[in-house]
C-alpha cells in the first residue's frame, strides 16, 4: 500500500510522494530547554518517531531533523532567577529531555541542530529576506514584513484580524505593519546577544527553523511536523521566511501536526497548571507504558491523559509480554509486520487500528497449538512492536519490574527447588513453589529440563 499522510496546508489526505526517494527528509519542532517536557510535549516526539520508523522501513536514507530551541526569553528568565548562566540551564535540560524521550523508546533524529550554532545561518537568511524587499530594519530590529508575502495565512487558514490577536504582536511605533514578526531583535548586556550588522542581538524564534531546515535539509523539505499549537504564527511565519528566501519555491511538501494532550477534557498547558511531566510520569510506570498510553488515539486527535490511561496501556503490555515470554525460547520465523498492520500505519498513522492488530496477535500466539506457527507469530508480534516502538524487551524483566523482589531471588528459588528435586524432597520442592507463587510468580517446567517464570 502506499503511504498516505494528512496535509495541514491542503486540509486533506494525500499520497506521500517524496522529491528524491533516496533521501526523504522531515523536520520536527523540538523542545524549548529551559523546563522538564511535559507529556503534552513528549507526544510529536512519539507520533513522529513512528512515522520515522515507518519511513525508514520504506525508503534507503531518512533525514530526520529535531531541532532543539537554546536561545529564548523564557531561557533567559529561568537563568536569571536561577541565578545561573543560560548554558546550565540549556545543558541540563537538553540532557533530561533526550534521556526521557529514549525512556518512551524515542529513536535518536538523525540530526539535532541547535539554534544557538546556526547564528551565522540565521543572519545570513534574514540578509537574503531584506535583499529581497521581505524584511526591514527598525531600531535595532529586523522585522518579516507580512504584505510582502501574499500566501500568508494559507497554514493556518485565519483571516488577518484573528492572525494579528493570534499572534498577540508587540505593538511596536516602527512596525510597517501591525502583523509584521521579529526576525532579530537588540540584547541588552544582561542578554545573550551576537553581533550582526544591525548591533548586538539576537534571533526571533520562528528564524531558528528555517535556518537550519535550509543547512542541513535543503530549500524545500518533504515532510514537516509539530504540534497542532505551532501551526500559528510559528509554522505560519516559517513558511513565509522560507517560501520568500527561495524564490517562491516550496518550503515543506507535507505539514502535519498532532492534536493537544487534555486533562479532564482542557487543554494541557502550563499557563493552566495542570501539566504532569515525563520526567515524573516515569517514577511511577515503565516509558513503554507511557509510549503505548500517547498511541492510544489517532494523532490528530485529542487524548486525554490521566493514570487509569497509563495503567490500561500497562495491563496491554502485560498480556503481550507474557505472550511473548511462553515462546521465547522459540526462534522466530518472520521478521514481517503483518499486512494489516502496516497498511494501518500507512493510513496516516492509524496507530488505534495498528494497536487493535496487535492486540489480536497476541491472541492468536495464546491460543496457537503447532510450534511453526508460535514461530511465526512471535516474528509477526516483534516486528510489528518495531514499528511502533514497543515490545522489544525481554518479557522476564519486563514483568519483574512490577515485582516486591527482585530477579535474583526468583532465580535462587528456582535454584533451590530444582535442587530439592533432585533429591526427591518433593515436600520441600512444593514449599519452595508455594513461596514463588505467593510472590506473584508462576514458574513453567520445560521438557528440556529448564524452567521458566513470569509474573501472574
Amino acid at each position: 500500500m502506499s503511504l498516505i499522510l494528512y496535509n495541514t496546508l491542503t486540509r486533506r489526505k494525500e499520497l506521500f510522494t517524496p522529491l528524491d526517494p533516496g533521501r526523504v527528509t522531515m523536520y520536527v519542532c523540538g523542545p524549548t530547554v529551559y523546563n522538564y517536557a511535559h507529556i503534552g510535549n513528549a507526544r510529536p516526539a512519539v507520533v513522529f518517531d513512528v512515522l520515522f520508523r515507518l519511513l525508514k522501513a520504506r525508503y534507503p536514507q531518512v533525514l530526520y531533523a529535531r531541532n532543539t530551541t537554546d536561545v529564548d526569553d523564557k531561557i533567559n528568565a529561568a537563568a536569571k532567577a536561577q541565578g545561573v548562566p543560560i548554558r546550565t540551564i540549556t545543558d541540563k535540560f537538553t540532557a533530561i529531555y533526550r534521556a526521557d524521550m529514549s525512556a518512551l523508546g524515542v529513536l535518536p533524529p538523525t540530526l539535532e541542530p541547535s539554534a544557538t550554532e546556526h547564528i551565522p545561518q540565521m543572519i545570513a537568511m534574514i540578509e537574503v529576506l531584506m535583499a529581497k524587499g521581505h524584511a526591514y530594519a527598525a531600531e535595532g530590529h529586523v522585522m518579516f514584513h507580512v504584505p510582502s508575502f501574499t500566501g500568508y495565512g494559507q497554514l493556518s487558514g485565519r483571516n488577518r484580524d484573528d492572525m494579528i490577536a493570534g499572534a498577540r504582536v508587540e505593538v511596536a511605533p516602527f512596525k510597517k505593519d501591525p502583523a509584521d514578526f521579529v526576525l532579530w531583535k537588540p540584547s541588552t548586556p544582561d542578554l545573550p546577544g551576537w553581533d550582526s550588522p544591525w548591533g548586538r542581538g539576537r534571533p526571533g524564534w520562528h528564524i531558528e527553523c528555517s535556518a537550519m531546515i535550509e543547512a542541513h535539509l535543503g530549500p524545500t523539505i518533504d515532510i514537516h511536523g509539530g504540534g497542532h499549537d505551532l501551526i500559528f504564527p510559528h509554522h505560519e511565519n516559517e513558511l513565509a521566511q522560507g517560501t520568500c528566501a527561495h524564490g517562491g519555491k516550496t518550503y515543506a511538501q507535507v505539514w502535519m501536526h498532532n492534536g493537544f494532550l487534555t486533562m479532564d477534557k482542557e487543554k494541557m498547558s502550563k499557563s493552566l497548571g495542570n501539566i504532569v511531566t515525563v520526567h515524573e510520569l516515569l517514577k511511577n510506570a515503565p516509558g513503554e507504558a507511557l509510549r503505548w498510553a500517547l498511541l492510544g488515539a489517532h494523532y490528530r486527535q485529542p487524548l486525554d491523559w490521566s493514570d487509569e490511561t497509563v495503567a490500561q496501556a500497562k495491563a496491554t503490555l502485560d498480556r503481550a509480554y507474557r505472550a511473548l515470554g511462553e515462546v521465547w525460547d522459540i526462534e522466530a520465523k518472520s521478521n514481517t509486520a503483518p499486512t494489516a498492520l502496516t497498511e494501518a500505519l500507512e493510513d496516516d498513522l492509524n496507530t488505534p487500528k495498528a494497536m487493535a492488530e496487535i492486540a489480536a496477535l497476541v491472541k492468536a500466539l495464546n491460543s496457537a497449538k503447532d510450534a511453526d506457527e508460535k514461530a511465526r507469530l512471535k516474528g509477526e508480534l516483534l516486528a510489528a512492536g518495531t514499528l511502533l516502538g514497543v515490545l522489544q524487551q525481554d518479557p522476564e524483566k519486563w514483568l519483574a519490574k512490577d515485582l516486591d523482589i527482585d530477579e535474583a531471588w526468583i532465580i535462587q528459588m528456582i535454584e533451590a527447588r530444582a535442587s530439592a528435586r533432585k533429591a526427591r524432597d518433593f515436600k520441600e520442592a512444593d514449599r519452595i513453589r508455594g513461596e514463588i507463587a505467593a510472590a506473584g510468580i508462576e514458574i513453567k517446567d520445560n521438557p528440556d529440563g529448564t524452567t521458566t517464570w513470569a509474573a501472574k
